[in-house]
């Protein structure tokens, strides 16, 4: 009787742990969950998919209808101000300015309205002088709210475009991006966010603030792939000038070597 209790004791006790093994195994990823707690345990369940894999289970995010125009699109540039340059550690700020310029320079190219932005400027400071410069006549809108999609304002200037979907740079990304980014995710714009002419307080603050965003179903895309996407055809000659010269301005090594293949060829990019 010890010998058969026992056994029918290892017996419970290897049950249980293969079943303990099978349930960590099961991969959080694998969008299958066990049911528990009621006669179909063992059955397998569909678990609820996230927000960015329903969006990416569409066809918007493929085939040539997902790359972006410049008739569709609206930039919204936030917070580009010194306060936040002050404290801006995920990447060199003279590379975010560089990147920030050149795209306003781009949109501006591309006739895509642009919307600036401050936050309480009497404290944050101006808008950064060669950003303020691309739109000379342009007063940022300035707010207190941290979320700038709170601010009616920008969303009645986003409207006012007819256009839905938006481009977003901004200063911190982790707070000024994510925050309006997310929020007018939820009423069905399209967002496309770049990282590379927004930053952070740190490389890891950044890097979770895209993440999240990118989870929520927003898109990445740097300033450059923004700018081949708006053009699409070296052969589209009324963009072509502007963003030969921007390039040079503003493309870095890009832009180095532009300008010594125009000099060998005896032309010119001014």
């Amino acid at each position: 009787m010890s010998n058969q209790r026992s056994a029918a004791m290892s017996n419970q006790r290897r049950n249980f742990m293969g079943l303990a093994a099978g349930a960590i195994a099961v991969p959080a990823t694998s969008g299958l969950v066990l049911a528990q707690g009621d006669s179909s345990r063992g059955k397998q369940a569909p678990a609820q998919a996230s927000a960015a894999e329903r969006r990416s289970s569409k066809s918007d995010l493929t085939g040539l209808s997902a790359l972006l125009a410049p008739e569709e699109c609206v930039v919204v540039l936030i917070d580009h101000q010194p306060f936040q340059f002050a404290n801006l550690h995920s990447h060199e700020p003279t590379m975010i300015v560089n990147n920030v310029i050149g795209l306003a320079k781009v949109a501006k190219a591309f006739k895509v309205p642009v919307i600036l932005t401050t936050v309480v400027e009497a404290r944050g400071g101006r808008i950064i002088k060669g950003l303020q410069e691309v739109f000379p006549d342009q007063k940022p809108v300035d707010r207190t709210y941290i979320n700038a999609w709170q601010d009616k304002r920008i969303v009645d200037l986003v409207n006012g475009t007819g256009r839905r979907k938006l481009i977003l740079a901004g200063l911190w990304t982790e707070m000024c991006v994510a925050m309006p980014t997310i929020h007018a995710l939820g009423e069905g714009y399209d967002v496309h966010i770049v990282p590379d002419a927004s930053g952070g307080v740190s490389v890891e603050a950044h890097d979770m603030a895209v993440r999240r965003m990118v989870q929520a179903g927003a898109v990445p895309i740097t300033w450059g792939g923004l700018t081949g996407e708006w053009q699409r055809d070296w052969a589209r000659e009324s963009t072509l000038a502007d963003l030969a010269r921007i390039r040079a301005e503003h493309g870095g090594g890009s832009g180095i070597a532009f300008a010594w293949e125009t000099q060998l060829l005896g032309t010119s990019t001014r």
